[in-house]
């Protein structure tokens, strides 16, 4: 295991008495804008070790009989087909994932609200199978001239237009597959129509990032810089917090910038605004939960790394648009950070120098670097993969792991049935073939349980690897960078 530097029992008891504290503020009702993810938030827990992927769940589940679900998605993102660039499903997809999630823990979804509707064929077929799976489901439409326009955003003709959600516990969170989903003009709108039925509700926003009481140019609250570089999000000094209380605090652009209008909507739905600064709407309190500053800082440094090789990846995949990468290579110089910070890169593309075709590097929890090169039975991370087992299990590398017994009827399969130009193995087939082994390999049976002891290992690959094998490594836990290379000049590269 690596270095601790996040306290997450601390986190969830505080976070809970904090949300608790708010509801009571506001009178017993409290629309909670969830930024970031509920779960699998795997960007917090790399950039804070220790913080645990579900760490914003089990603080709900403290709370889960006064809790309700609220999934807002973009009636655009489902029209375009809109991908989660960690799991690789669409957003439409994700709303069926997150509804399961959820209520398999206990958790009441409530609905699931479309914003900015306005009749997309798509977006009605995807309603249709939301009510007929026994979700209800709810429209909410563009307002022109959102979100200047406060005279017709705060009237009828605005939120007024929107269905009124139909809510019955004390804690609404509204959360989202992704950003840019209309979460927080769903809570205002929610807002809208409470006040008009005698309802008094609050609002307020839980967003990790970027850590308010952390310095603007801290190694965590720039790692966020560079996870949203696609969004242009900037990290600021919160100007209203200093000039309202003389305290330096650290938000967003958007916050900021959208703030002086839902002041307005707050003054005219309520007559006064209970915030004086974009940092008062927050309930985050994650920065008093970091327990080795260091620890954290050096996360966040391999994580801005991370997201430099992630972008250059998606740019030559066309999946993004040019220049993001450029802008976190500017994110990299403020954090002082280079490519010789992540030792796996040597290793990877010297071994792949050396063999003259792709290789793979893996850092295990004690710091060794194993490597991974491509031969006729394995492709390079699949070749990584058995020989990291190997080292943890302590096993000589003159040992074979898989019996050709087992490989050679997969390698046929692969060719002769399914059609595969490539007979080397994936690593999924190369787990499978080594479960296999280890029905009657005590061998075998040692290298499979060390698998969970690659959760948190850095991976570099000399090329972009295919979607099963990048699926593998997001699934055990490790944290795999690519040069954004192929390995063939194709044109088609499956996934």
């Amino acid at each position: 295991m690596g270095k601790i530097g996040f306290d997450n029992k601390k986190y969830v008891t505080l976070q809970s008495k904090r949300i608790l504290e708010r509801i009571e503020q506001f009178g017993g009702k409290l629309y909670l804008e969830f930024g970031g993810k509920l779960f699998d938030d795997y960007h917090a827990s790399r950039v804070l070790p220790g913080f645990e992927p579900d760490s914003k769940v089990k603080m709900l589940l403290e709370m889960k009989d006064n809790a309700e679900i609220v999934i807002a998605i973009n009636a655009s993102d489902i029209e375009k087909n809109k991908v989660r660039g960690d799991l690789g499903i669409t957003y439409d997809q994700d709303v069926l994932r997150l509804i399961d999630a959820f209520t398999s823990i206990g958790l009441y979804v409530g609905s699931v609200v479309l914003t900015q509707f306005s009749g997309q064929t798509t977006v009605q077929a995807f309603e249709n199978r939301l009510r007929n799976l026994g979700v209800k489901v709810y429209r909410h439409y563009r307002i022109e001239g959102y979100p200047s326009d406060i005279e017709r955003i705060v009237s009828d003709e605005g939120f007024g237009r929107n269905e009124y959600i139909e809510t019955t516990r004390s804690l609404v969170v509204v959360t989202a597959p992704g950003p840019g989903s209309g979460k927080m003009a769903t809570c205002l709108s929610q807002l809208y129509h409470e006040h008009k039925r005698g309802i008094r509700a609050g609002y307020a926003k839980f967003e990790t990032f970027p850590i308010w009481n952390l310095p603007l140019n801290h190694p965590v609250n720039i790692a966020y810089e560079a996870a949203t570089a696609d969004l242009e999000d900037v990290n600021m000094i919160d100007p209203f917090h200093l000039e309202a209380y003389g305290v330096t605090t650290v938000n967003y652009n958007r916050d900021v910038e959208i703030f002086p209008v839902l002041k307005e909507i707050f003054s005219r739905i309520y007559g006064e605004c209970a915030y004086k600064s974009p940092t008062d709407m927050g309930v985050n309190l994650a920065g008093e939960c970091i327990c080795d500053d260091e620890v954290c800082c050096e996360a966040s440094r391999m994580e801005i790394l991370r997201r430099y090789y992630d972008a250059m990846c998606s740019e030559r995949q066309g999946l993004s648009a040019k220049g993001i990468s450029d802008k976190i290579k500017l994110i990299m110089n403020r954090a002082s950070v280079s490519i010789n910070d992540r030792p796996v890169i040597k290793c990877a593309m010297e071994k792949a120098e050396e063999t003259d075709a792709p290789a793979t590097a893996l850092r295990l929890p004690d710091g060794t670097i194993v490597t991974g090169k491509t031969s006729q039975l394995l492709g390079a991370s699949s070749a990584m993969l058995i020989n990291a087992l190997k080292v943890l299990a302590g096993i000589n590398n003159d040992i074979h792991l898989l019996s050709p017994v087992i490989i050679e009827p997969i390698r046929k399969l692969k060719i002769g049935i399914l059609g595969n130009n490539n007979p080397r193995l994936h690593t999924d087939e190369i787990l499978i073939a080594l479960s296999i082994c280890a029905a009657t390999n005590p061998t075998a049976q040692l290298a499979l349980e060390q698998l969970h002891k690659l959760r948190g290992c850095e991976a570099h690959s000399s090329v972009i690897l295919s979607g099963v094998d990048q699926n593998v490594f997001r699934k055990l836990g490790v944290n795999l960078t690519c040069e954004p290379r192929y390995q063939t000049k194709k044109l088609y590269h499956k996934k």
